[in-house]
């Protein structure tokens, strides 16, 4: 993944002084274990800041705003860890004062039955109460633990860290995404239209560039060029070529150069792509493989200028740290409520296959001839866990919705061509009756892992986007 470094939090240990001592010092000790025995890099008061590193008084909560401040640039997420049951008003005060507006991450320690005398009682799970509802006076935006009370070393909450990290991944990287397109929409296409004016009032912003500009662009390149050979050392040593004509490596490799130099001057995080039939006709490649390797190497390509289908890649690719790719819910399997065929052309990324191959697109090749289509992606997904996610803007009512689900890749094999899979969804009929009755699109983004708890909880909380189901 594009940018790819190590995580850094904020941590604010809560305290209230009438609580033994050796909870806190013994809670923060195991805590900054835990964080730092993960790889993320942990900004918190020290003990020679405040009494014991904890914050527990208004002067606490400005010493810690103000360490915040200073390492503002790093700081992706805050965690508010409760030792014991913490002071309500001094953890909110923290963040407040701080300015950063990041996810954050309520946690409190569990008390033991055995231990709940006065030298050992934490009454964290109360405390944990009274600060969300401070939290919530405040209008500051949080993000519960899987279970109330969790121990740091439990396996609960390693899933909840996994996950606030990938939120905090999503929210940091759309704060100020750039997302690219070029070429227009296909005519038919109406589903794939979107506003950009929407987008922008979230920072994200979208840069055009004209297809003819790009061909223009390739058919210039020096074929000897050290970027044009490059290119092709890419599109040689990933995918198996039988059949596929040098003429038309070379023109992929061309096109891949051009683009590369565009993504890297714009800052690209995303882009969608004319793909047919224009680039067919005038320069005579699908532009596939060059997409599936962009995809593949942290930059996600989406087809049929499909913006939004490439802005859902890009969400998903910042939680999964994987790959993503944008399919069509394309056909039923047999009477399975449950299993559907993804399927597209294909440009999906080399990783979604056991193995692939480059071919020619079936589809268009009777229109424009076979020789101007080679360039596809063709195989097999292989099993294993996805997630599927659609964002859509809904322009007249002026807001941003998706929808997200978790599922599988199964082994099921299917007589077609391009590339596909057969995917199994608990609930598809659900699932399907939303796309169609609040009109989202027949694209989805996938990821080969699963990401959707972090995915909703970074759209719905933070962004205030409509993501179902709830």
């Amino acid at each position: 993944m594009k940018g790819w470094r190590k995580p850094t939090v904020g941590l604010i240990v809560g305290n209230r002084n009438f609580f033994p001592d050796a909870l806190v010092e013994e809670g923060r000790r195991r805590i900054l274990d835990v964080l730092q025995g993960a790889g993320i890099e942990v900004v918190t008061l020290s003990p020679e800041d405040t009494k014991f590193g904890a914050v527990e008084r208004r002067g606490d909560a400005e010493k810690c705003a103000r360490l915040f401040r200073e390492h503002a640039e790093e700081i992706e997420g805050i965690i508010i860890t409760l030792p014991n049951f913490g002071d309500e008003r001094a953890a909110a005060e923290a963040v407040r004062l701080s300015g950063l507006e990041v996810p954050i991450l309520v946690h409190a320690f569990p008390d033991e039955l055995d231990k709940l005398d006065l030298d050992h009682r934490r009454d964290a799970f109360c405390g944990k109460i009274s600060l969300c509802n401070n939290l919530n006076q405040f209008g500051i935006k949080f993000t519960d633990t899987t279970l109330h009370v969790e121990a740091p070393e439990s396996q609960e909450f390693k899933k909840d860290l996994e996950d606030f990290l990938a939120i905090c991944r999503v929210v940091k990287g759309l704060r100020t995404a750039r997302l690219g397109a070029v070429g227009v929409r296909p005519t038919a296409f109406n589903t794939v239209r979107y506003s950009e004016r929407l987008l922008e009032s979230y920072g994200i912003t979208v840069e055009t560039l004209d297809l003819s500009e790009v061909i223009a662009r390739a058919n210039k390149l020096d074929r000897g060029s050290l970027e044009v050979k490059r290119e092709l050392e890419r599109l040689r040593g990933t995918f198996q070529l039988e059949g596929t004509p040098d003429e038309a490596l070379g023109k992929m490799a061309r096109l891949s150069a051009v683009l590369r130099e565009w993504i890297e001057a714009e800052e690209i995080d995303a882009f969608a792509f004319q793909c047919w039939t224009a680039i067919e006709e005038i320069y005579g490649i699908v532009p596939c493989a060059v997409m599936s390797l962009f995809s593949e190497s942290g930059v996600p390509a989406a087809c049929e200028v499909d913006v939004m289908g490439a802005l859902a890649m890009y969400v998903l690719e910042l939680a999964s740290g994987q790959p993503a790719a944008l399919m069509d819910w394309n056909n039923n399997f047999g009477d399975d409520p449950d299993k559907v065929i993804l399927f597209h052309c294909s440009n999906f990324p080399p990783s979604f296959f056991a193995s692939c191959k480059m071919s020619y697109q079936h589809i268009i090749a009777g229109t424009v001839g076979r020789e101007n289509t080679y360039g596809t992606v063709v195989g097999k997904v292989s099993p294993g866990p996805a997630t599927f996610l659609r964002l859509s803007t809904f322009d007249t009512e002026g807001r941003v919705a998706g929808v997200v689900a978790e599922g599988s890749f199964t082994d099921d094999e299917v007589e077609t061509f391009g590339g596909y899979g057969v995917a199994r969804i608990p609930g598809l009929r659900s699932l399907l009756h939303r796309i169609v009755r609040k009109g989202f699109e027949h694209h989805v983004a996938v990821t080969k892992a699963h990401v959707g708890r972090a995915v909703r909880e970074a759209l719905k909380t933070y962004l205030a986007w409509e993501v179902s189901p709830s």
